[in-house]
């Protein structure tokens, strides 16, 4: 068997949408019965919340829908850049804080943008901090995160002839 294609989500402070697209992508991994193929996890591109679990609303969120959001906040290190295939940002600050880490190694496009893949998206590739947005946002973000994940899921399936 082949090395496990590695996909690292990252948002700002790694407690929000970062490990809630890491858990959901987990869940759609597994129902394809390709966990062994995969290496998921999740970071921030700020060191606010190192150490902390998700944030309650969106564990609260995903588990109504049957995702279990797990781990602790943590940066991105070099290794990461190093390890993962898939660098996958929520929005456009952190895609461009991605960018400078990765450099001029990123000639094979490994830096995405999770929206790209939301058939929805109107064209807004950033999903939106839930953070400040009340009860209402950690809902509208899990669908577009789940949205999007499915389509990254089969955009990779694709691309490796999964």
């Amino acid at each position: 068997m082949s090395e496990p294609i590695s996909v690292l989500f990252i948002c700002l402070g790694n407690i929000c949408r970062s490990p809630l697209a890491e858990a959901v992508f987990r869940e759609l991994v597994a129902a394809e019965g390709l966990e062994d193929r995969f290496l998921v996890d999740s970071a921030g591109t700020s060191g606010y919340h190192d150490g902390e679990p998700p944030d309650r609303r969106t564990a609260d969120v995903a588990g109504r829908r049957g995702i279990r959001v797990t781990g602790t906040s943590r940066r991105v290190t070099p290794d990461d850049i190093d390890r993962f295939d898939y660098l996958v940002a929520m929005d456009a600050r952190n895609r461009s804080a991605m960018e400078r880490l990765v450099g001029a190694d990123d000639g094979d496009g490994r830096v995405l943008m999770l929206r790209e893949f939301d058939p929805e998206s109107d064209g807004d590739l950033d999903v939106p901090d839930p953070y400040f947005g009340g009860p209402r946002g950690f809902e509208d973000v899990h669908d577009i995160v789940e949205r999007s994940a499915r389509g990254l899921l089969q955009e990779i399936r694709r691309r490796h002839g999964l």
